[in-house]
C-alpha cells in the first residue's frame, strides 16, 4: 500500500481497516514478530534520516515514511482500524489534535493519517531530538519543543510558536499532553495545554483516541518493548470541538471522547468512572 492508495480510503471511507494477512513466518518462534518488526524499522528509520541528512526530507517523504511504518507493522502481522475521520475531511484543518500517549508507534502513524488533510507540526520533548538517526528526522520536520520541566516557559513556548504555525502557516498541531507515555489513561496527568492553544488561535481542536499497545514500553529502555500482534491498534478522531469561554468544556469533552473509546477497547482509565 503505498500513500497514493491509504489517503485515497481515508478520503472516501473517512477510516482504514487492514485485510487480514498472514506473515510468512508466523509467531510460534519466540521474539520472531518483535526483532523481524526493529529489524524492518530500523532499516527503514536509516534510509529517512540520510534523506533528511542532505535536507530532502519534505512533507511528502514524511507522509510516505509513515504509511512505510504502517506497512512495517501491517507485514509483521499487525491490524489497525482507523476511524472518525468525517469531522476532519469536512472541516479541513487547521486544527490542534489531542491525543492520547501509549507507545512511540503513535508518532510514528499520525503524520500518515493527518497529512491527507492538512500540514501537520508535533509539541515534542526537546530531548527527543538528540536521539542518534531519529533525532535527525524530528530536526526535519515542523515541531514545538518542550522541556517538561519549567511548565510556565513551555506554556508560552507553545502558545507563541503553535498560534504561528496555526494562523499563519495554516499547520495543524499534534499535542500528546500526558506527562509519559502509559499503556493507561490517567485522567489526572492530561493537562489542558492543547485546549489553550486552539483558544488562543481560534481554531477547533480534535481529539484522537489511540490504542497502540501492540507495543509495549521497554523496561530497561522505554522506547523499545515487545511486540503483541494479537493486540490490534485503534486511531479514532473525533468531531472538531470549538473551545468556547475558559476551555473547560471543551477540555473535558476531548478526555471524555478518549476515556470512553479506550474503555471499550478493553484499555484502563484511571480518574473517572464512564458506565
Amino acid at each position: 500500500m503505498n500513500k497514493k492508495q491509504f489517503w485515497n480510503t481515508l478520503d472516501h471511507l473517512h477510516s482504514y481497516e487492514t485485510k487480514k494477512t498472514h506473515p510468512l513466518l508466523s509467531g510460534n518462534i519466540p521474539g520472531w514478530t518483535t526483532l523481524s518488526y526493529y529489524a524492518k524499522l530500523l532499516m527503514f528509520i536509516f534510509d529517512k534520516s540520510r534523506i533528511a541528512q542532505k535536507g530532502g526530507f519534505d512533507d511528502n517523504i514524511f507522509a510516505e515514511s509513515s504509511v512505510g511504518v504502517i506497512n512495517i507493522i501491517e507485514s509483521i502481522g499487525g491490524s489497525f482500524h482507523i476511524s472518525g475521520l468525517e469531522g476532519v475531511r469536512k472541516k479541513n484543518g487547521p486544527f490542534v489534535y489531542i491525543a492520547n500517549h501509549m507507545s512511540m508507534i503513535d508518532t510514528f502513524i499520525l503524520p500518515g493519517i493527518t497529512l491527507a488533510f492538512s500540514k501537520i507540526a508535533f509539541v515534542l520533548k526537546e530531548d527527543l531530538l538528540e536521539y542518534p538517526v531519529f533525532g535527525t528526522i524530528l530536526k526535519s520536520i515542523n515541531h514545538i519543543t518542550v522541556s517538561r520541566q519549567n511548565p510556565k516557559k513551555d506554556l508560552k513556548k507553545v502558545m507563541t510558536e503553535g498560534s504561528y504555525l496555526l494562523s499563519e502557516k495554516g499547520c495543524s498541531i499534534i499535542i500528546f499532553p500526558q506527562t509519559t507515555r502509559s499503556m493507561d489513561f490517567d485522567i489526572s496527568s492530561f493537562n489542558s495545554l492543547g485546549t489553550k492553544l486552539a483558544k488562543r488561535a481560534n481554531v477547533p481542536v480534535i481529539p484522537v483516541a489511540l490504542k497502540t499497545d501492540f507495543l509495549s514500553n521497554g523496561r530497561i529502555i522505554k522506547e523499545i518493548g515487545t511486540v503483541n500482534t494479537n493486540k490490534k491498534l485503534y486511531v479514532k478522531f473525533g468531531e472538531p470541538v470549538v473551545v468556547e469561554g475558559n476551555g473547560h468544556k471543551a477540555h473535558q469533552q476531548v478526555i471524555d471522547f478518549i476515556s470512553q473509546n479506550l474503555q471499550k477497547w478493553g484499555s484502563l482509565v484511571k480518574g473517572a468512572d464512564y458506565g
